[in-house]
């Protein structure tokens, strides 16, 4: 499994009463159901007001390396990218899931 995390940091002239990030935010909340590869997915505001902290995280669950791909390239994350790019800066990290115990 890799659980994939991005978090945005809203542009300077950007906040959330900007037309253009409450759309990003929809698009973002839409995109578990419209990316059959997501097996989970989970999105939302921050609410720490540290100056470190990003503004927006989104966090899935795909099944492999492979899965993750077509998730990238999917045309409706596609489109979402396009909205996140236009307000804010981001990073991203993909990890490995531990595999369960055995018990």
């Amino acid at each position: 499994m890799i659980r994939h995390i991005a978090l945005f940091k809203l542009k300077p002239d950007c906040d959330w009463g900007d037309p253009a990030v409450a759309e990003a935010e929809r698009i973002a909340a839409r995109i578990g159901a419209e990316v059959p590869e997501l097996l989970h997915w989970q999105t939302g505001r921050n609410t720490s007001a540290r100056p470190i902290a990003y503004d927006f995280a989104v966090i899935g669950l795909l099944a492999d390396q492979d899965a993750l791909e077509r998730y990238l390239v999917h045309p409706f994350h596609r489109q979402a990218i396009e909205k996140w790019r236009a307000i804010s800066d981001w990073v991203v990290a993909d990890l490995v899931e531990p595999e369960p115990a055995l018990v």
